[in-house]
């Protein structure tokens, strides 16, 4: 019998109590705060867009501050409480939540909910990463593009509350398992990114020409250029059907054989989309994907994003104008305009890219292609890795969180 079992055995013989999180927290929502009030120093400040791109389970420190004169009215977060990102643009995010460890009191602001409480915070926030969790918060998601967790649906959320004593041996365990489990995601993406650069350095030396070979704009060794179109978001008429429909963030230097989204016929005749013919070279214009390149390996449609350029094979191959964009990546990324940072089909057009003979690209994609090969059996295989060690995780996580219930208090209608 291990530690968390004779212990739970010893002060919940009858099972673990479930409760409301209303009937042990106080939930306060946040209000204001938006990012133009953060400056380099102050009062410590937790912005709800921050949870779910910069924090952790928990914290003792903040990434970003205010004035003391501007956290007068925002609402105070002390230490143990729970900071959970009541808004979000996807259900994942939804409710993700930081416990704040820090002495110092900081505050937060709209979009946000803080949980005060007397139990371990890092046990609640733990536990706040859970199927379980997950499924309970999915019955209170509220919106379609933007979802909304209320603080009063919040409060009706069931809680597992085993005695503190056990909650703190739950944290221990479940931090060394954390902690183990970052060692080794570190090294397996250190070796990684080390893989990369070798990649990388060989493909940008063998694509590497003297003056003798021609430069020609990427528009003259093209039949078509296409761009896409997003389809009216949220018509199901529109969503759900079976013609892949790719987006930027799909578009990541490597061959893409399928697509997260799919759109129906009816998008396809009553919008602009158009199908692109498969082994079209595929450049990322917009925002921080911008410069991205990809070679769709199936027919597909694509959003308004994506510059799809069909290469004419008698003047270029396919997978040579790949190579050489990848390898032109910054210089791509130096055309990039406006606030956002956006490329457009004319400026992709007219960039220009070495084009020896068409033997000559043969016998560098055959080297590149084998050379990449090498590398991704590697690159596939450390990401796998690492996904296996982070399901693995969970899969102890939610095992340690979920236990039989002794008593549960219906949902407060």
């Amino acid at each position: 019998m291990t530690k968390l079992d004779h212990l739970i055995a010893q002060l919940c013989p009858d099972g673990i109590v479930y409760k409301l999180l209303g009937d042990f927290c106080e939930l306060v929502r946040g209000s204001g705060l938006p990012k133009s009030d953060f400056v380099e120093s102050g009062v410590g400040c937790i912005h709800y867009g921050q949870i779910y791109t910069y924090y952790g389970i928990f914290t003792d420190k903040t990434k970003s501050f205010v004035t003391p004169k501007t956290a007068i009215p925002l609402k105070k977060v002390q230490t143990g409480d729970l900071i959970v990102a009541s808004t979000s643009e996807n259900v994942e995010d939804v409710c993700k939540t930081v416990a704040w460890l820090g002495k110092d009191e900081i505050v937060t602001g709209g979009h946000a909910t803080i949980i005060k409480h007397s139990q371990n915070p890092k046990y609640l926030s733990y536990y706040f990463t859970t199927q379980e969790f997950f499924n309970e918060k999915k019955k209170y998601a509220r919106g379609t593009k933007v979802i909304d967790v209320s603080a009063k649906d919040l409060a009706k959320i069931r809680i597992p509350l085993p005695p503190t004593p056990a909650q703190d041996e739950i944290v221990r365990i479940l931090d060394n398992f954390s902690e183990l489990t970052a060692e080794l995601t570190a090294e397996l993406t250190a070796e990684l990114t080390a893989r990369k650069k070798q990649y990388d350095y060989y493909r940008d030396e063998i694509l590497t020409f003297n003056n003798e070979v021609p430069m020609v704009a990427l528009g003259e060794i093209s039949i078509s250029t296409t761009t896409g179109v997003t389809p009216l978001a949220g018509n199901p008429e529109f969503y759900g059907g079976s013609i892949p429909w790719l987006r930027t963030q799909e578009v990541r230097f490597v061959d893409i054989w399928n697509t997260e989204m799919r759109v129906t016929e009816k998008a396809l005749t009553e919008t602009s989309l158009k199908w692109i013919p498969d082994n079209c070279v595929i450049v990322a214009i917009s925002g921080a994907t911008a410069g991205r390149v990809g070679i769709n390996k199936i027919p597909l449609t694509t959003n308004q994003h994506c510059c799809c350029f069909e290469i004419d094979d008698k003047k270029a191959l396919y997978r040579y104008v790949f190579h050489c964009l990848s390898k032109a990546n910054e210089d791509l990324l130096r055309l990039k305009q406006g606030a956002r940072g956006d490329l457009n089909a004319g400026m992709i057009k007219r960039f220009v890219i070495p084009l020896p003979p068409l033997e000559i690209q043969e016998r560098i994609v055959k080297t590149l292609d084998r050379f990449d090969a090498l590398t991704t059996d590697i690159k596939n295989g450390l990401p796998a890795e690492i996904k296996a060690r982070q399901k693995q995780y969970e899969y102890y996580r939610d095992k340690l969180l979920t236990f039989p219930i002794k008593q549960s208090t219906p949902p407060k209608v």
